[in-house]
């Protein structure tokens, strides 16, 4: 069994927000004092000399609420058009935040495009790799503007763990509206238990996999558990915990016991592509 206190040196760092924890239940409007204290925590794990990447959902919700739509758009290019207008202001609130503290953010946009062909992938890498040298926390989302269905992720919570595989990370943070994985979902099930630690994942974990309970998000549980294949056969670990109080990610680092601790076993056989080309991850 992993040691947690091993989650102290890890030195490249992929967290993951969902809309749900950016967002007030109530209005679907921007938490700006949860993105206040998000920017703090990375910013701070950045001047641990830490590389660190944020994979950041919420553009739809933003331009959702930027129309006065109520309710989630489902219609595509209703979707696309809430993107291209939350996304700039998204990246405009994390800009004057991280600007606080003298912090500088970059904005990445991916399809699957960008990692099915050869080129792309290769710039996408050398263009992390060159922003982590000059110490700017990359901010990526997928390009839902321009995106089909042909080329998208489909969530957040895949495109994270393809990226911590695409920049070698170590740890990947999934922050959530669920305390971790459990046995049944615990919105509807009281009896569901929790499971704190993950050494294999195999098709009974698999099963566990539920849809998300939340009305703004789009990963559920299973596509959390696709994710942990992903980045665990890449050689990183993996946490799944609660956004709520964003300074859990404090507490996964610290080595603390919270949240589901799935681990890392990379396999010599182990190609991104393949995971990417061939759906793997579904």
């Amino acid at each position: 069994m992993l040691n947690r206190q091993e989650l102290k040196d890890k030195k490249r760092i992929v967290i993951k927000i969902g809309s749900s924890s950016l967002t007030h239940t109530e209005t679907g409007s921007i938490n700006l004092l949860k993105m206040e204290k998000l920017v703090r925590v990375l910013t701070d794990l950045q001047n641990q000399g830490k590389d660190v990447i944020l994979v950041s959902s919420g553009a739809i919700a933003v331009g959702r609420e930027a129309f006065g739509l109520r309710e989630k758009p489902k219609e595509k290019p209703m979707k696309q058009a809430c993107a291209a207008v939350g996304q700039a202001r998204l990246m405009m609130v994390y800009q004057k935040l991280f600007a606080e503290y003298n912090q500088i953010p970059a904005q990445i946009l991916m399809t699957k495009y960008t990692m099915i062909d050869d080129i792309s992938r290769e710039n996408a890498q050398n263009t992390f790799e060159e922003l982590f040298k000059m110490g700017v926390i990359p901010i990526v989302n997928e390009n839902d503007t321009v995106a089909t269905d042909e080329i998208e992720f489909g969530d957040n919570d895949t495109l994270s763990a393809i990226v911590t595989a695409l920049v070698h990370g170590d740890l990947l943070i999934l922050l959530s509206d669920i305390d971790g994985l459990y046995t049944d979902d615990p919105h509807k099930n009281p009896e569901a238990k929790f499971i704190d630690y993950v050494e294999v994942i195999d098709d009974s974990l698999i099963e566990m996999g539920k849809g998300s309970n939340s009305l703004v998000g789009t990963g559920g549980m299973s596509t959390k558990i696709s994710a942990a294949r992903i980045a665990t056969d890449s050689g990183a670990d993996m946490v799944i915990a609660n956004g709520d109080d964003v300074y859990v990610i404090n507490e996964i680092i610290e080595g603390n016991n919270v949240g589901t601790l799935f681990k890392a076993h990379k396999g010599s056989d182990f190609v991104l592509l393949d995971y990417i080309s061939t759906n793997q991850y579904h």
